[in-house]
């Protein structure tokens, strides 16, 4: 059987967002295994398979997306594919190169595509500034805990957008420890930090997106929270732990005037990983009365830091 007769529409989309992140061939080797290793956390043998055929070349853009149904499914295959692209703010130009050759295999014109690249650009070029009051140090930890049950509960919802915000608001808490610890910083310094701590952006959107393809939502915020509140906690226990992984990294690394090794940064951030995951559960009932609190046009202050979490 080709891989056009054998995949679905959930394969193609899950196919789109791996050549997405596979485009840059400047991306991490570290970003790469992480993908590779969510097929396993998944238990999605389709997963495995798809990133493995990809990898190896036996499976073409062209297939992926000969797969998709409908207009709308591509459009949001599209606007996937750009948020993983831009996940760090930028997109290269074998990024960019991939993102014009998928408009065109979708059939997508200048218009739907300018409107894509808007939405997704209002998330991942928000400025990295807040609005709100500077903290002290001491302020810190009940802030990164904050940012950690609020992103948590952007991952119970099933739009895409709400993954899309994930990324800006560890990168706005990031800047205001940065900033109580007398640190002034932009989008490039947060992201360098990032990287060197071990914090694949790239997949960290796509491991978002893979969960709610699987689970059948991945849908637009169309004036409305679309959908239903995902049953599985999976992922919220991933972005509550990585939020506040890289909260308590950014609190030891900016208090001790930057001096925290790279290896000791990488080694502190799987620590507080495990620790975050295992505080969860205890804060799984905030997490859930937080969801109660968002819709789009929260979010999208939040994102713009008109709005705090």
């Amino acid at each position: 059987m080709s891989p056009i007769q054998s995949l679905s529409s959930t394969d193609s989309q899950l196919c789109i967002c791996l050549f997405a992140s596979f485009s840059d061939g400047q991306k991490c080797e570290n970003e790469r295994a992480r993908i590779t290793d969510l097929a396993a956390e998944l238990g999605s043998e389709s997963f495995s398979s798809l990133s493995r055929q990809i990898l190896m070349g036996k499976l073409s853009l062209d297939e992926a997306v000969q797969a998709l149904p409908g207009q709308n499914d591509r459009m949001l295959a599209y606007e996937m594919a750009r948020a993983v692209c831009e996940a760090d703010g930028t997109i290269s130009a074998d990024e960019s190169n991939f993102l014009s050759e998928l408009s065109g295999k979708l059939s997508l014109g200048s218009t739907e595509t300018l409107a894509l690249n808007k939405e997704v650009d209002s998330f991942a070029l928000a400025p990295v500034a807040t609005e709100a009051p500077a903290i002290t140090p001491a302020e810190n930890s009940p802030m990164i805990l904050r940012y950690s049950i609020l992103n948590g509960a952007l991952e119970l919802l099933p739009e895409t957008l709400a993954t899309m915000a994930i990324i800006p608001m560890q990168m706005k808490m990031v800047y205001r420890i940065g900033k109580s610890h007398g640190a002034e910083l932009d989008r490039r310094s947060i992201v360098e930090f990032l990287a060197t701590a071990g914090v694949g952006m790239g997949s960290q959107i796509v491991e978002g997106f893979a969960r709610k393809i699987m689970k059948g939502f991945g849908k637009k915020m169309m004036g409305g929270m679309a959908g239903k509140v995902a049953s599985g906690v999976t992922g919220s226990a991933f972005s509550f732990a990585s939020t506040y992984a890289i909260g308590h990294v950014a609190e030891r690394y900016y208090s001790g005037s930057r001096s925290l090794p790279q290896a000791e940064r990488k080694s502190l951030l799987s620590s507080f990983t495990t620790e975050g995951k295992a505080l969860h559960e205890k804060y799984l009932p905030e997490i859930r009365e937080r969801v109660s609190t968002l819709n789009p046009s929260s979010i999208a202050a939040l994102v713009r830091g008109t709005q705090q979490p």
